[in-house]
């Protein structure tokens, strides 16, 4: 299994614009984030996280040629408004509609910005997708399985679960969420990497700040924890020295990180 974090940046991305956002060091490359997905390739198969506004730009800087299937976590506009990018996508497929997997709420948002890209036939050249319910259950083409699970962040949130027999690779990514929930945990535990969010250090609504990550990185027991969707305040050095020191099964998840997980070489 092959993950690519495309993006980890809270929903302005960072820097935010018309702000001096304080304490944010300009030099550290990983500390510019856009906003957060995720490419997996499981069982050779490419699936796409969310497609934010940056999607296109994303794809151009981490050489993603391949989208396959999408999943959209939820329908807030840093997690879907690049969906119009993936025309490119659809064409490489002679027009064929790309399915397109999420909530109630997900989907309906999709059908209310994109009308003009949903129900064709197989139209080359403009994008196609195909709108489906995500199910507790996915098996994808080459055998591969991703499970979900409802988080809660003001609305629900997919939490993902992706499994692949042959190597018997696990991948937990649970992104905009206040906290894990006994089931979503109970689904991820022993994962060999889970990428969680961790907005900031202060207290949030409907974000887990860097603290309640953590916390909830312990009950799930991912041989490696990556956090996402952080603002500016998360400056990259200063916390993974922190973390090294407090919670050395944690890091900071950056625009362009690439994991390969395989049991087998474990």
């Amino acid at each position: 299994m092959e993950i690519l974090v495309l993006g980890c940046g809270t929903s302005q991305g960072v820097p935010l614009v018309a702000h001096d956002n304080p304490g944010w060091d300009r030099g550290e490359p990983r500390n510019w984030r856009t906003r957060s997905s995720v490419h997996v390739v499981i069982e050779g198969h490419h699936v796409q996280v969310d497609t934010g506004p940056e999607f296109r730009m994303q794809c151009l800087s981490h050489a993603v040629d391949e989208v396959d299937t999408v999943i959209l976590t939820h329908g807030h506009a840093d997690h879907i408004l690049g969906m119009d990018d993936l025309r490119q996508f659809c064409h490489a497929r002679g027009g064929a509609a790309i399915p397109v997997y999420s909530t109630e709420e997900g989907l309906d948002r999709i059908r209310t910005i994109f009308p003009y890209a949903i129900g064709k036939t197989k139209v080359d050249g403009y994008v196609n997708l195909d709108l489906r319910d995500m199910p507790e259950a996915l098996t994808l083409p080459g055998g591969g399985i991703v499970r979900s699970t409802l988080l809660p962040h003001g609305v629900d949130v997919l939490g993902l679960v992706f499994e692949e027999p042959s190597t018997g690779a696990r991948f937990a990514y649970y992104t905009d969420c206040k906290r894990v929930p006994p089931a979503a945990r109970e689904l991820a535990r022993g994962v060999d990497v889970a990428i969680l969010d961790g907005l900031r250090p202060e207290w949030h609504p409907t974000h887990m700040t860097v603290d309640e990550a953590c916390e909830a990185a312990e009950g799930i027991g991912a041989g490696m924890t990556y956090l996402t969707h952080m603002t500016y305040q998360v400056d990259y050095a200063t916390y993974s020295r922190k973390l090294e020191a407090t919670h050395p099964r944690v890091r900071l998840a950056h625009d362009g990180l690439r994991l390969k997980l395989d049991r087998r070489v474990a």
